[in-house]
């Protein structure tokens, strides 16, 4: 009789099974990276679809330059981000799942850049600005209230302004009248004017001059270390772009997906960028393995990526296995 197992614990049975099962195979962890002005609280619906879907996923939310912190230089983001991460890569040999958001996307871009031998499996970008904005925003206003994007430049193209996260992607060429502006951060009572003239509306030689994250980050000059990076980037298994036409931040939105202006204001298509033709950076090449997925989903603003659930199961549920 002890050897006879009842209907009603068949159930029971297959359950424990499937966590025997789990436990031995596991999910990889999930590190998610916060984007500017925002930190893991915004992340908890996120983190809540990742364990109804992959039970026993080890999500981490990381705490680091939360809101007004958000705004450091992206160099020094980078640095604080790959400490906090590489034990959690150190942890596991089967890899790990990156979901970076917004501004998070660009640092987990430099994270891995700088570290040779990470592990990750997916790196997963939601609505990132990966070649650049060009854009007034809200977040800018918050920011920046006295000017609008055209004199942007004139402040971020400087060593000053590159110590600002938002000018280390800022990019574009633009035309602007004399006129002061002036950049306030409230929280913390600073007041910055400056007087601007008028200048040659093309500023390409200017970024490529200044800025010090995103051109090297993406190949669009040379510097020593432009190999290592690649060889780096060329580690990650799966990228996954997300982004979408009604996202109301992201300038254009599809910088989301590679894609950027030219002199014209014309979106030219990530594919048709110079820096992939070039494949300064592996893009190219991992594209050409098949190991670049893109998902364009219409209808949502920048702040609901990461808590629509359509979004989850369309763009990033199948990859955090």
């Amino acid at each position: 009789m002890g050897g006879l197992m009842t209907d009603g614990c068949r159930p029971c049975v297959v359950i424990w099974t499937i966590f025997l099962l789990s436990s031995v195979m596991g999910y990889k962890p999930v590190i998610i990276v916060h984007g500017i002005l925002d930190g893991p609280r915004q992340f908890e619906i996120l983190a809540k679809f990742i364990n109804q879907s992959h039970p026993g996923t080890s999500v981490t939310t990381l705490a680091l330059y939360d809101y007004i912190g958000s705004m450091k230089p992206l160099w020094q983001q980078v640095d604080g981000f790959r400490e906090a991460i590489r034990p959690i890569m150190e942890s596991t040999d089967d890899g790990v799942h990156l979901i970076c958001f917004s501004q998070g996307g660009l640092i987990c871009r430099g994270v891995l850049a700088t570290l040779p031998t990470h592990n990750a499996h997916s790196l997963i970008l939601l609505s990132s600005p990966l070649a650049g904005q060009y854009g007034d925003s809200s977040y800018l206003k918050h920011f920046f209230p006295k000017f609008i994007k055209s004199r942007l430049y004139h402040f971020c193209y400087t060593t000053c302004g590159q110590r600002i996260s938002i000018c280390n992607y800022w990019n574009g060429k633009w035309m602007c009248h004399k006129s002061m502006f002036c950049i306030s951060f409230d929280s913390q009572h600073i007041l910055l004017c400056l007087f601007i003239p008028s200048v040659d509306p093309h500023q390409r030689e200017r970024y490529l001059k200044s800025s010090i994250y995103l051109a090297p980050l993406n190949g669009e000059i040379e510097h020593a270390n432009s190999t290592a990076w690649r060889d780096s980037f060329l580690r990650i298994q799966t990228l996954v772009l997300i982004g979408g036409q009604d996202d109301g931040v992201i300038t254009p939105w599809e910088s989301s997906i590679f894609g950027f202006y030219d002199s014209n204001q014309t979106v030219v298509e990530m594919e048709k960028q110079d820096w992939y033709l070039r494949d300064a950076f592996g893009l190219k090449t991992l594209n050409s393995e098949g190991a670049v997925v893109k998902c364009v989903v219409p209808g949502v603003h920048h702040t609901s990526w990461h808590s629509n659930h359509t979004v989850y199961k369309n763009c990033i549920d199948k990859w955090l296995t």
